[in-house]
């Protein structure tokens, strides 16, 4: 399931505060100056045992006034296509103004879950400011502090209230793997779109209904059988002439969270940018799959040596997540394109595989035995028992005495002899140490 809310409004009116709050975290940097919010705007959240992820559209004010409304207006517009439920938030201490109307102005002309927030409600002094929202004809208006966290509870009980698990329940019926080609825009995921499915137009049978800015294509050749979830070309999309690494990430979100498997593309002749890594990233966070397809490799100079400073700098970059199949393709020449889809569902099968229990600790226990974790304060930490937690992705329980004094390079060995003796090439791994 993919729920998905959006922090939308103008500037400086405490989203990445919101933010942080909503995700238990950091990562927004909150400043009391307008357009700061630009590198981190993608975070995940709980209420009452329901996940959902959170994005911070904040920060993009520009000097001019035409400029500047245009941005918002973007911003809105893309946060429509994208969330389940909106999040429109303002400030009680000035009343609306112009950009307030703007953005309520967009809002009522969609069909998505609107909840109107009006922030730095601080004091009792504040009580009463925001009645003056209802005039953008949205709803119920909630009085929030996102500073000190009052009202946050309330906000969220209506948020998680509107989350719908019917939106990908065609794709959880089929049963079929589902394969996400993800990217940054023009490096190539509209031509592999047609190199997988353009050969032979009776192999494809389209899957309606699933979500509103996507199409799931069924791909059934060569003895595979998969849903491709096709976002290249297919949503709407807003004439972005800047901050491209926004834009492409937050598209990128929905993509991530329906798929099992993705194909990360990178331009070869670019290498791994900055927006590359935001999305290789939520890949991981949200424990996917993924394959990279370092694209337009027919346009690099080589020699022998090439392949192996390429990949060896690549997985530089990626890590410390760095166990995944690097494949070297151009969509033009078709060349090693089929190889994707085998590799992808070989890591297909390495998430989904079942460890059994007196295997895993038959295997695991040894190395444990013969490297067991340094001891810390005089004290000697004792492995007892391993098990694969019955979870969509890889996870499993470490029970030991002191899990507390299990240090980060303890954790990267124990993982990586994992991989070692298990496949989970492509595939992130959670590893918990837990009290026996």
């Amino acid at each position: 399931m993919s729920n998905i809310v959006a922090i939308v409004g103008r500037p400086n009116v405490g989203k990445s505060t919101l933010f942080n709050r909503l995700t238990e975290s950091r990562d927004a940097i909150v400043k009391e100056v307008s357009g700061v919010t630009r590198d981190r705007i993608y975070g995940q959240g709980e209420w009452n045992g329901c996940s959902f992820s959170v994005i911070d559209t904040g920060g993009y004010a520009k000097t001019k006034e035409d400029i500047f409304e245009a941005e918002i207006r973007k911003q809105v517009e893309i946060a429509i296509d994208e969330a389940s439920v909106i999040l429109f938030m303002v400030d009680a201490t000035t009343g609306i103004i112009e950009m307030d109307q703007v953005v309520a102005g967009i809002l009522r002309k969609s069909n998505k879950d609107i909840i109107v927030v009006a922030n730095k409600v601080d004091n009792t002094a504040r009580v009463g400011l925001s009645s003056e929202f209802y005039a953008f004809g949205l709803g119920e208006v909630h009085d929030l502090s996102a500073t000190n966290g009052s009202g946050t509870g309330e906000i969220l009980d209506e948020m998680v209230s509107y989350f719908d698990s019917k939106d990908d329940s065609i794709l959880e019926e089929t049963g079929l793997p589902r394969i996400a080609i993800v990217g940054k825009p023009n490096v190539g995921k509209s031509s592999l779109i047609n190199a997988f499915t353009g050969k032979d137009r009776n192999i494809v049978t389209d899957i309606s209904g699933t979500t509103r800015d996507a199409i799931h294509t069924r791909y059934n050749a060569f003895g595979f059988d998969f849903l491709l979830i096709d976002t290249a070309g297919i949503r709407k999309k807003a004439k972005v002439t800047e901050d491209i690494e926004y834009y492409s990430v937050l598209r990128s979100v929905r993509t991530i969270e329906n798929a099992d498997v993705c194909l990360f593309m990178v331009d070869a002749t670019e290498g791994i940018q900055k927006q590359d890594l935001s999305i290789f990233y939520m890949i991981e966070k949200n424990s996917k799959g993924v394959v990279v397809l370092v694209n337009k490799w027919d346009l690099l100079d080589k020699d022998q040596n090439t392949v192996k400073k390429y990949e060896d700098k690549l997985r530089e970059q990626l890590a410390p997540f760095n166990d995944v199949p690097i494949i070297f393709t151009s969509t033009l020449t078709k060349q090693r394109i089929h190889k994707s889809i085998e590799t992808a569902m070989t890591v297909y099968e390495n998430r989904i595989q079942k460890i059994p229990t007196s295997k895993l600790n038959d295997v695991m226990l040894d190395i444990v035995h013969a490297t067991p974790p340094p001891a810390m304060k005089g004290k000697y930490i004792k492995i007892k028992f391993i098990q694969q937690l019955p979870t969509h992705a890889p996870s499993f329980a470490v029970f030991c005495n002191l899990p507390q004094y299990i240090t980060d390079g303890y954790k990267r060995f124990f993982e990586n002899r994992l991989r070692e003796k298990f496949d989970f090439e492509g595939v992130p791994v959670k590893i918990f140490f837990r009290k026996k």
